[in-house]
């Protein structure tokens, strides 16, 4: 096989090396002017495909003979998950909701604020002397 194809999956590999590492994970970190330290943490998705193939020469004498075709792409995805609270020995992870993607979802996320004011209503009504 040609030696096309193992460096042209390298090369896209450096690339993506480059572009994705420990530092895009977590990100630098802020400091506040109070003292508190906030680092941001993501979530890398990568994707990868390359190809390629040696074609066979023509009988025709002049034909080269290392012939060569080939390609490879790459997708990333960064998504910020959470964030980490540093405030002196206080370490505290903020995670960042994703939206609800159904209606089953979004029930199950309101679900907490209902029963809340279900239960503030009941309380008010039973402070102000009525039945419940």
């Amino acid at each position: 096989m040609s030696q096309s194809l193992p460096n042209l999956l390298g090369e896209t590999m450096e690339k993506i090396r480059s572009m994705v590492d420990a530092n895009t994970t977590l990100g630098d970190p802020i400091t506040t002017p109070d003292g508190v330290t906030i680092v941001p943490v993501s979530r890398i998705k990568l994707g990868f495909a390359g190809g390629g193939a040696d074609f066979a020469p023509k009988p025709d004498r002049n034909a080269k003979e290392n012939n060569f075709g080939g390609g490879s792409g790459a997708g990333v995805t960064i998504t910020p998950v959470a964030f980490l609270i540093i405030k002196g020995e206080s370490v505290r992870l903020l995670p960042i909701a994703e939206p609800a993607s159904n209606a089953m979802e979004r029930v199950v996320e309101m679900l907490p604020d209902l029963i809340d004011q279900v239960s503030s209503l009941l309380k008010k009504k039973t402070d102000d002397g009525a039945d419940v």
